[in-house]
Formats: structure tokens, C-alpha cells, sequence
């Protein structure tokens, strides 16, 4: 829990590797830092703007990709990393790659030649030769008789099929193209075409469906697809996901739509990853997708648990910014760029100089932002408080501090320091002893009466309750200052005679009230809890067991499919086989 300064001091290295495998960035942390800290590292040594398009991405000792979480330890995501590699990668593909500038832009054409070369941007066979040909164009320039001789394609790595037919086409497309023709062209219409595919930001995950066929589920900007020997064959948007969640290896989503006929409906599909650690990483993209694409801004996100109650949960809270605040930022910094512009123009023109000392920005904002504020001073009506506490517990106001007006009429506070609470509840336990004890010295009780009854009122009930009140504060303070009789005796102390007997039968009737026990949360929940369990367990079997038509419906969920077979036929064959019956 607690670390010596030579281990919290301790820096980390760690290597990531950029798009292109070849090019790699060594980096340090320290064990304090966050995911966010190397990637904002990585995007101002690259010049990337648009760094909430990026992400990190690592692979744990079970072979299972992760994407590094920005809100969390480096060192506790990294631990059982050896050594410790990342892989910057492109994280959400917009659905118009022209939002994005300069070095963004070529960073998305990059991933997307990454993923061409690697299946996951899969097209036709006109498709990759179209986009073939546009990276032959902006990696060799244009085509010349006297250096690209024979199969000069076959030099570069293109598509992860890369036949003779395809290089063949690949270069006759490539001899079309128009001469004196920019790099900044080809990746423009290289990124005009890839966006029009299916496959477009699409990461395949390997799934099964109910009937245990073999297919890919994919989430993009638009929404949850699911591929067929990369052709789509369903695809739901995000407008229609009402809920996503998982169980066990199973990943669930739970649809609301409109059909032919305009009525509204709802669909729940399931899909049964390779395993439990896949489909939580399943689970996780899906989530981050959504919320980045949909929400307004990131303030909105709320903390999304995934799991059932049959599986290790798992919460996870977006963090950074969504795209409708990047666009919405960079449209503000165009609008100010034009008014800074006009403006410009307006100062040239004019002939007053600027004085360098006149403040910059709204006069408002620079006398309120200024000011220094401070958070753990006493309010202005303590002065006041304070006052009346001293007037009560005898103290004297000159030991205290005290507000000053000056001739214009402002309340002067004396210097702040800061409270703490500890010294606050043992000044307030130290008045209240004072408060119990005081009024054996001779305190006068007719002051705080009046005190008292000048804020509560007066009349008959004042003083009877006065009086009650000097009855038990006479029983509390003998009980405090005179011990009981066999300890008196026993220490040769004799009790003064002039102590009233009403204390003694006070305290009598103090000790012979019945004690109650403190309520404890804890007794009450675990009960609760164990009794819920029972019920759920008890339900389930009755449903799973039943035959009536009732509960076909839920019986043929995903979620009861699951907790079917992978949790209640194991445990039901195993208990018959141990104690019931054997087979």
C-alpha cells in the first residue's frame, strides 16, 4: 500500500511500434503514470492533433489483444508484460476520414494499408486492385518505362492475397494513371474508396452463432455487423442497440426496432466467443465504439457494468473526449481563426498601435479569474458564531479572533488558516465537558436559561423544562465528580453530605435502562442476500426443469441457454452421477 521513495521513483522502458513495424519509439514512465500520459507523449513527438482517434493497443501472455486504458496505471496494465511493447493503432475510424488533418490523415491512410495487407479491409478483386494501384502511385510516384521494368509490383507487400493476376492488374492501373499526379492525391482517393466498404474500420472477432456456424462479428461508426466469408450478413445500427452485455463466453445485444409494418419490436442475439477473456474484449469495443460515435460529450458517460450474475463482472467508464466535441472544438477554432483574421486586418489598418501592456481577453473574465479563492476558511457568519460561543462557554472574546469593518463599510477577516477536523471535534468534545462541568464551579445557570429562552421562547413549559434540565445536569455532574460507594469505601473517601439523593436515584434508573444493540448493516444484508440466491437458484430450476409452454419464451434466451449448459447440466449430471443414479 505504501511505497519507499526509491520505488515510486523507479523509471519503466517500453517499446511501442508505429503502423509501420519498422519504425519503433522507446519510451519511459514511472509507476504513478496513466495510460493517457504515453499516448499524449507519442502524439506531440508525431504532431498528431486528432489523438482521441488513436489508441495503444498490447497483447497479455494468453495471446488476447487489449487496448490500454487511459484512466488506469501503466504499470498495473503492463505487469505481466515482457518485455513491455505497445502498438499505436488507429482505435475509431470516422465515417469521413477528411475530418481529419495533416498527420492524422496519413496515420488513417497507413492503418488502412495495414489492414489490407493483413485481410481485415477485405474488398473484390477489383476493390484491392483499384487500391493497389493508388499505393504503387504514392509509394513509387508515377509510372516510368526506364525504372519500373517487369513485376516491379511484386517487390511491395499490397494484400494478404497477393496473386499474379492481382499484380498484373495492379500495374495496368497503375500505367493509367495520369502523370504529375501529387502523393496527396493517391491518399485522397485511396481513402475515398476504403470508406465505401463494408469492412471499413471493421476488427473481425470470431464468434459462433446458436447453431455453432463460424462467423466474425464487427463494430465500426455505424454499428454491430456481423460476416459470412467476408460478406455482411446482418447489420444493426446504433440507433437500434438498446443494450449490450455478456455471460460467460457468451456476448450479448439486445435490439429494439421498427419493423415493415412500423411496429416497434424487440430482438435479443448472442454470439459465443472462444473464450471468457475474448468476449469481455468483445464487450469492452463494443461499449467504446458506441459511446464515442453517440454520445454529445464524454460529461454524459456513465459507468457501464457488464456481466451477469454467473460471471466475473466488470465496470468500465469512457474517458476523453467523443467525436461530436472534436468537431464541435474544431469548428470553434475555424470561427476563431476567422474573427482573429478580421481583426488583424482591422489593427493593420488602423493607425493607433497596440499597446503590449493592455490585457488580453473579455475585462470580466480577467477581474473575476484573478481573484484567489479559498476553500478551507470558515464562512463569513462564523465571526458572529463564535461570539455567541464564547458568550456561552465563559471564554473571553479577546482570546478569539474577531471580523473588523473598516470606514468603507467591508468585513476585514483576520488571516485564514486552514481547519482540521480532528482539532475541531477535540475543541468541540473539550466544550462540551466544559458545558457539563462549569456549572458545579458556580456558572451561573440563569444566563444560559435566558440565552436559551430568548431563541426557543418563554412561559410555563420554559421553566419546567429548566428545572428537569437542572435536575439531570445535578445527577450528571455528582455521577462525574463523586464516586460511587465501595469505591469510597475502599479508598477511605467519605461523599458529601450535602449531595442531594436525587442523583443517586438518577443514576439508578440510568443504569437500570434496558441496552439495546447497535443495528449492523452487515446482519441484515448477508441474510438478504443469501436468501435472494436461493430464490434466483430455485426459479431457475423451476424453469429449466418445467415443460408448461409459459416459460418457452425465457427458457430460449441466450442468457438461460448459457446458464444451461455450461453451468446447471454439468452440476445436475455430476450430482446424480455422485449421489443418484449411475449411468
Amino acid at each position: 500500500m505504501f511505497k519507499s521513495k526509491q520505488e515510486g521513483s523507479l523509471v519503466y522502458k517500453c517499446t511501442v511500434r508505429l503502423l509501420d513495424d519498422s519504425d519503433v519509439v522507446e519510451c519511459e514512465f514511472q509507476a504513478f503514470h496513466k495510460g493517457i500520459y504515453l499516448l499524449d507523449y507519442l502524439c506531440g513527438e508525431l504532431n498528431i492533433k486528432e489523438k482521441d482517434y488513436f489508441g495503444l493497443r498490447y497483447v497479455d501472455g494468453s495471446k488476447q489483444r487489449h487496448w490500454l486504458d487511459l484512466a488506469k496505471s501503466l504499470i498495473k496494465q503492463s505487469k505481466d508484460l515482457d518485455p513491455i511493447l505497445f502498438s499505436l493503432r488507429v482505435k475509431f475510424y470516422p465515417a469521413d476520414p477528411f475530418r481529419l488533418t495533416g498527420i492524422s490523415r496519413i496515420m488513417l491512410y497507413k492503418q488502412l494499408k495495414r489492414d489490407l495487407r493483413h485481410g481485415r479491409l477485405y474488398c473484390s478483386f477489383g476493390e484491392a486492385a483499384a487500391l493497389g494501384a493508388l499505393i504503387v502511385q504514392e509509394e513509387l510516384g508515377d509510372y516510368n518505362e526506364k525504372f519500373h521494368i517487369g513485376d516491379y509490383v511484386s517487390s511491395l507487400e499490397l494484400a494478404l492475397r497477393q496473386t499474379e493476376n492481382l499484380e498484373k492488374k495492379i500495374m495496368e492501373l497503375h500505367k493509367k494513371r495520369e502523370a504529375g499526379q501529387d502523393s496527396f492525391l493517391a491518399i485522397h482517393d485511396f481513402l475515398g474508396i476504403a470508406r465505401t466498404l463494408e469492412t471499413y474500420g471493421i476488427e473481425p472477432h470470431p464468434v459462433k452463432d446458436h447453431r455453432g456456424s463460424q462467423l466474425y462479428v464487427g463494430i465500426n461508426n455505424s454499428g454491430i455487423s456481423t460476416f459470412i466469408a467476408g460478406k455482411r450478413s446482418q447489420h444493426f445500427r446504433w440507433n437500434e442497440v438498446h443494450k449490450i452485455n455478456f455471460e460467460g463466453k457468451m456476448f450479448i445485444a439486445h435490439l429494439s426496432y421498427t419493423d415493415a409494418s412500423r411496429e416497434p419490436k424487440k430482438h435479443t442475439i448472442g454470439f459465443k466467443c472462444p473464450s471468457g477473456a475474448a468476449c469481455r474484449y468483445l464487450w469492452r469495443c463494443a461499449i467504446e465504439q458506441m459511446l464515442f460515435f453517440t454520445l454529445p460529450n464524454s460529461e454524459n458517460a456513465a459507468v457501464v457494468s457488464g456481466g451477469g450474475f454467473f460471471s466475473w463482472g466488470t465496470k468500465f467508464r469512457y474517458t476523453g473526449r467523443t467525436e461530436r466535441e472534436i468537431l464541435t472544438e474544431n469548428i470553434n477554432a475555424l470561427r476563431e481563426q476567422k474573427i482573429n483574421g478580421s481583426s488583424a486586418s482591422k489593427r493593420k489598418a488602423s493607425s493607433v498601435p497596440a499597446t503590449p501592456s493592455s490585457p488580453q481577453g473579455e475585462l470580466s473574465q480577467i477581474r473575476y479569474s484573478s481573484l484567489p479563492r479559498s476553500t478551507m476558511s470558515e464562512p463569513l457568519g462564523s465571526c458572529n458564531v463564535q461570539m455567541n460561543r464564547n458568550h456561552i462557554y465563559g471564554a473571553h472574546p479577546q482570546d478569539q479572533s474577531t471580523c473588523i469593518i473598516d470606514s468603507n463599510g467591508c468585513i476585514q477577516m483576520p488571516i485564514l488558516e486552514p481547519v482540521c477536523e480532528e482539532s475541531r471535534l477535540r475543541s468541540s468534545n473539550h466544550d462540551s465537558v466544559n458545558y457539563v462541568s462549569k456549572p458545579l464551579s458556580g456558572f451561573p445557570y440563569r444566563e444560559l436559561t435566558e440565552h436559551s429562552s430568548a431563541e426557543s421562547g418563554s412561559g410555563y413549559d420554559q421553566s419546567r423544562k429548566h428545572k428537569e434540565n437542572m435536575k439531570q445536569y445535578t445527577g450528571y455532574a455528582s455521577r462525574l465528580c463523586y464516586p460511587q460507594a465501595n469505591s469510597n469505601s475502599s479508598a477511605g473517601m467519605t461523599v458529601p453530605k450535602n449531595v442531594d439523593h436525587s442523583s443517586n436515584m438518577h443514576t439508578n434508573s440510568i443504569n437500570g435502562v434496558k441496552t439495546f444493540r447497535k443495528f449492523h448493516l452487515l446482519h441484515a444484508f448477508i441474510p438478504s442476500v443469501i436468501f435472494v440466491a436461493f430464490a434466483m437458484a430455485g426459479t431457475a430450476v423451476f424453469i429449466m426443469e418445467s415443460e408448461s409452454d409459459l416459460f418457452d419464451q425465457i427458457r430460449n434466451s441466450p442468457e438461460m441457454i448459457c446458464l444451461r449448459f455450461q453451468y446447471y447440466q454439468p452440476l445436475k449430471d455430476f450430482v446424480l452421477q455422485k449421489f443418484g443414479r449411475k449411468d
